[in-house]
């Protein structure tokens, strides 16, 4: 049962999640300093010194990415009760939707705000995370209309 196709897809945006830990979502030059923000906060390094810090930490933001991942992976093992394995996924939607918000508050924080910022790989993984869960919730429509035709068959 846990090879069905909802199970790769949700497998496959907890994944998409974990991968916003490790990929920039934007960064800044402001005059010899670089700014890039991540999930867990902005990161600063400066030119002269090729040193890197942690600045600014989202909480809020990593929180939520966190728990996101955890419903995410939690939602693969209720493939026997399927209304709630949806319900589980919307949850996961708005928890996506809202760390998404929470990164581009966090990103116009940034100093001097987003104006001359350039966009990363990790702003786009909101976006891919959104729709593998799209993409699970039309496989469990799919296993119930199979379920419903073959009890009219009975």
């Amino acid at each position: 049962m846990i090879q069905r196709i909802q199970s790769i897809w949700l497998l496959l945006a907890a994944l998409t999640l974990i991968c916003l830990f490790f990929t920039p979502i934007m960064s800044k030059n402001v005059d010899t300093t670089e700014y890039r923000l991540y999930i867990d906060g902005y990161h600063q390094s400066t030119k002269i010194v090729d040193g890197t810090q942690l600045n600014g930490t989202q909480i809020g933001a990593m929180t939520v990415n966190g728990i996101a991942i955890l419903v995410c992976l939690i939602s693969i093992f209720q493939f026997k009760n399927r209304p709630m394995q949806k319900r589980l996924i919307m949850i996961n939607m708005i928890l996506i939707i809202v760390a998404a918000a929470l990164s581009a508050l966090n990103a116009s924080l940034l100093p001097g705000g987003m104006n001359g910022a350039s966009v990363h790989i990790g702003s786009s993984l909101f976006v891919l995370a959104l729709i593998f869960c799209m993409l699970s919730i039309r496989g469990i429509r799919k296993d119930e209309q199979l379920l419903r035709s073959a009890d009219r068959l009975r």
